[in-house]
């Protein structure tokens, strides 16, 4: 998962042009001063950064001798991280069932479960929240079916999750792409459920059996303890989990920071 610095950056050289605070960008990728505005610029922590060129594009196309400069975070503290949020996925699907009681569907339930376990057990991924209810569903010329509403989340953080990340220091990284391979190997699954009577009709269907299309995935977001999410302060990263503000704290893997009047400093994880 990636990780981000906003720089707050404030330009002031000493050359009687004053304080400068905004940027523009050029095609080569250097980011200039603009004079009147604040500028926010998102780094991918470990990584290059832009280029800053320490004055406006007026001035740089200029000779300037010995310009003096300062960059300012916010409140004159250290620079802060951003975070990508953790990613995990809300799935559901569907299964015919003979009858909505006896022992049957909280065995196909649990039989499900061992194998999509199974299925993404080497990704460090795990199946949370499993549920099922059963209801009647009617269908054009069919009356009235039996269908199993299977719902589960699919997670990276399974017991011994972070041995993966022995070798990194992004591990955000390392569990977002190990999440995406469990989506798409769940999917794969389910797909070939359906495929499996499509391509041979003379197997008589079971009464039990996957319903074609019903698999539904849903991707959702959460931040660490002391990050959240703010589409407004941070539109230029709208999807960044966002190191809390003073005056604003999350303790949990939520997507918002809460506020706290009393809080006077950043990534706040609970509120005194």
């Amino acid at each position: 998962m990636r990780a981000w610095v906003l720089l707050s950056a404030v330009l002031w050289y000493l050359t009687g042009v004053g304080w400068q605070r905004s940027s523009e960008s050029t095609k080569r990728g250097f980011i200039y001063g603009k004079p009147g505005h604040p500028v926010k610029i998102y780094v991918k922590l470990h990584h290059h950064s832009p280029i800053l060129v320490c004055m406006d594009l007026k001035h740089a196309e200029i000779e300037t001798v010995d310009p003096t400069y300062r960059w300012i975070g916010p409140n004159e503290k250290p620079l802060t991280a951003y975070r990508e949020p953790d990613y995990s996925y809300q799935m559901a699907v569907r299964f015919t069932t003979k009858s909505c009681v006896g022992r049957y569907n909280d065995l196909l339930f649990r039989v499900l479960k061992k194998i999509l376990d199974n299925l993404i057990s080497d990704l460090s991924c795990q199946i949370v929240e499993p549920s099922y209810k059963c209801h009647f569903v009617k269908l054009p010329k069919h009356g009235l079916l039996n269908e199993l509403f299977i719902a589960f989340q699919v997670n990276p953080f399974a017991p011994g999750w972070k041995g993966a990340c022995s070798d990194t220091i992004d591990c955000e990284d390392v569990t977002n792409h190990n999440i995406l391979q469990a989506r798409d190997r769940i999917e794969e699954f389910f797909r070939s459920q359906a495929n499996i009577f499509y391509h041979d009709f003379n197997k008589t269907i079971p009464a039990m059996h996957f319903v074609d299309h019903s698999f539904q995935v849903i991707r959702m977001d959460s931040c660490r303890p002391g990050f959240g999410k703010n589409e407004g302060l941070h539109s230029n990263c709208a999807t960044c989990c966002v190191v809390c503000s003073p005056g604003t704290f999350s303790p949990d893997v939520d997507v918002t920071c809460q506020t706290c009047i009393s809080i006077r400093t950043y990534g706040a994880k609970s509120c005194p």
